[in-house]
């Protein structure tokens, strides 16, 4: 593993205020690297996130929500991270699913909130479809590839470093989105190395049907980022009105990438509401 990379992913997690167990769980798809914080016996919350960002994004949220919360964040086995499948491949979804029900399993986890951001959100509603009786509560922080399709503009603007990626490029087009948003430095430094990093292909998120969504069983709260490039926010939410009435949704003045690590406190209430 670059030494780069490790040193930016150690100086993330120098964020969270909270003690950071490290965990590391096998199975027949490789190693899957968890951080782990908060105390033992509280209620669990899953946290799944974005593309390249890694679980060492989870600092603010963590800080927050490790209060009351036994917290998992989770390095997707696909994803730049700590975590390597280097056991059976994973090409499509259904992969995904059991490889986090394998996570789950080692966590000792028969049930759990779950979170997910970004792609994350893509699989923490398809794993909420795919598994409803091991999830409680579901939240999806300005989920894509969930309810409606992603902007073509975002599409051309990403495609440079989604094609060809290397760390300048992704580090253009998070500023791009976030429009002036302020972003932690060692998190973009981070997402810059991390597009860089030697990973399998990505499983291409494959978007519920209208009919799979109207049985959605776990309560179920989506955080819309307003200024957000990625999507149409005000689609994104008569969407989610329409599909699951019971829903809660939450609006923030701010953009797509810039989450989950901004407006924390914001975000952590909003969270702590619904999961309470």
């Amino acid at each position: 593993m670059d030494p780069a990379f490790r040193a930016a992913y150690a100086e993330l997690l120098h964020h969270w205020t909270l003690p950071v167990e490290s965990l590391t769980l096998e199975s027949e798809f490789g190693s899957t690297h968890v951080n782990a914080c908060g105390p033992p016996d509280a209620p669990p919350l899953v946290l799944l996130a974005g593309h390249g960002a890694t679980s060492a994004v989870w600092f603010g949220l963590a800080n927050h929500l490790g209060q009351n919360h036994r917290i998992y964040a989770i390095d997707l086995i696909i994803d730049a991270g700590l975590s390597v499948n280097s056991g059976r491949k994973i090409t499509k979804p259904e992969d995904l699913h059991q490889w986090l029900t394998a996570v789950l399993d080692g966590l000792q986890l028969p049930r759990t909130h779950l979170c997910g951001h970004s792609y994350g959100s893509w699989l923490a509603l398809s794993y909420a479809l795919h598994a409803p009786d091991r999830v409680d509560k579901l939240a999806l922080i300005d989920p894509t590839d969930c309810f409606t399709p992603l902007r073509t503009s975002y599409v051309l603007r990403a495609l440079p470093s989604l094609l060809k990626p290397t760390r300048a490029r992704t580090k253009s087009f998070l500023l791009w989105e976030t429009q002036g948003v302020p972003i932690n430095p060692a998190w973009l430094e981070l997402a810059g190395l991390a597009a860089e990093f030697p990973k399998p292909r990505p499983v291409r998120p494959k978007r519920p049907t209208d009919e799979a969504l109207r049985t959605l069983h776990p309560d179920l709260l989506v955080v819309i980022a307003d200024h957000s490039k990625s999507q149409n926010p005000a689609r994104l939410a008569t969407r989610v009105q329409t599909l699951i009435p019971t829903a809660t949704i939450a609006h923030l003045p701010t953009t797509h990438h810039s989450l989950p690590a901004a407006q924390t406190e914001e975000l952590a209430a909003a969270l702590e509401k619904h999961l309470s």
